[in-house]
């Protein structure tokens, strides 16, 4: 693993970094979980897109660079570290489109990526169902044949984004006879405001309605939404899957700029005495430079032609446990505040002491200091991101399911019991 970057390769950062600087709004947007901050986090990627920032790493005819793995890094990088908006285009972007550049016809791809690059079609993943979560195979939802398309039927659950979003794809059983569990399933796109959709939101522990329940009735799709063959959908969900676990959906940069945060709210905050709590600092620090020179020698084996198949579950098992204990030091920094604090809200921060670090460092793993990246000492970007981390080791397959995938597949264990 090469970790000097090229002269192109640093002047795309620099070309990011200024761009960021230029156009990261001033003031943190409301939460997309909310439809105020739904419709602010859309008119964002309209914003990115605009100058081609939403999707760097897709060809320029669907709207993006052109930019390779390594380039792609070191834009997420960029981007956490200046503190921009989270994407609301993230199921899109980072599951369906992946999935229209593998299995997608041409008139799929042309169809569906410009308008999700822009913001203009925002989608919701739609997977789970009441009894077909990890064991997505049994899902009962079915797609019945009609002309010119599909019927689609059923429930899906815990549906991410589709409280506001436009569209959603998922898996649907297109041949009820079929063998096994595993066949017969049709990958399918449907709009979220056709007749026969309703939309159920289901409140997080905050109330904001993160997910969704769907109900389908008799749903018509015209073939054209359809990902690859009828009956294929389990081979083509399984590469989906793989980007959700891997580091498409957690990029190093997010966990960088999380842990600087978690830094700076020592800083503001800690006690000099606790060190237990120092440690878990020090952790935190640790653990998101572990995960970066890890993703870093994936990409690498990526850029080399390898293909990293089970090993997503790896990242899946860290990214999801690590985000919990670095937002759990920060709440036990924060004391009751954190759990009591409405948004808006703000402690005093501590005078800074000799061991801060210089806010006028250039060292950009620290985030600039002029950005509107969140006061580190702000409770409510800690405790949102707290709760929001306690779904991680369950969504993209539990990581008791993860945890089988690494034994059977990568250490050549015995199948567990189930």
């Amino acid at each position: 693993m090469d970790l000097d970057f090229t002269p192109e390769e640093e002047q795309f950062r620099l070309r990011a970094r200024a761009w960021l600087a230029a156009h990261v709004p001033r003031a943190p947007l409301p939460s997309l979980e909310t439809e105020e901050g739904f419709a602010a986090h859309r008119a964002w990627e309209g914003t990115l897109a605009a100058d081609r920032w939403s999707v760097v790493s897709w060809p320029e005819e669907f709207g993006g660079q052109g930019a390779d793995l390594v380039k792609w890094l070191l834009f997420e990088e960029e981007y956490y570290a200046a503190g921009a908006p989270g994407r609301v285009s993230q199921n899109g972007i980072s599951l369906l489109a992946p999935t229209l550049f593998d299995h997608g016809t041409p008139e799929q791809r042309a169809r569906v990526l410009p308008p999700m690059a822009r913001g203009e079609v925002v989608w919701a993943q739609a997977w789970s169902e009441p009894e077909a979560g990890s064991d997505l195979a049994s899902l009962r939802s079915t797609a019945r044949r009609a002309p010119g398309g599909w019927r689609l039927s059923g429930q899906k659950t815990w549906s991410s984004r589709a409280a506001f979003a436009d569209r959603a794809f998922g898996l649907f059983r297109s041949d009820p006879r079929a063998e096994r569990p595993h066949h017969g399933l049709a990958y399918v796109m449907f709009p979220l405001d056709a007749p026969g959709v309703t939309i159920r939101p289901i409140g997080r522990l905050d109330g904001r309605p993160a997910f969704a329940e769907v109900f389908l009735d008799d749903v018509f799709v015209p073939d054209d939404d359809v990902i690859g063959a009828p009956g294929d959908g389990w081979r083509i969900a399984m590469s989906t899957t793989g980007d959700e676990r891997g580091l498409a959906l957690r990029s190093p940069g997010r966990f960088l700029a999380t842990a600087d945060r978690l830094v700076r709210l020592w800083h503001a905050h800690g006690d000099p005495s606790d060190t237990a709590l120092r440690d878990r600092v020090a952790d935190a620090v640790i653990g998101a430079r572990a995960y970066q020179l890890f993703t870093w020698a994936n990409a690498s084996r990526s850029a080399a032609g390898e293909k990293l198949g089970a090993e997503s579950s790896l990242n899946k098992v860290f990214w999801s446990e690590y985000d919990i204990a670095v937002h759990e030091a920060a709440l036990d920094l924060l004391g009751a505040d954190g759990e009591l604090t409405d948004d808006g809200e703000r402690l005093p921060p501590r005078p800074p002491d000799a061991s801060s670090p210089d806010p006028t460092s250039p060292d950009r793993t620290s985030p600039d200091p002029t950005s509107p990246d969140p006061a580190p000492t702000d409770p409510a970007p800690w405790t949102e991101g707290y709760v929001f981390s306690l779904a991680g080791p369950i969504y993209a397959g539990t990581n008791e399911i993860q945890r089988d995938i690494i034994a059977e597949r990568l250490l050549g264990l015995p199948k567990g019991r189930r």
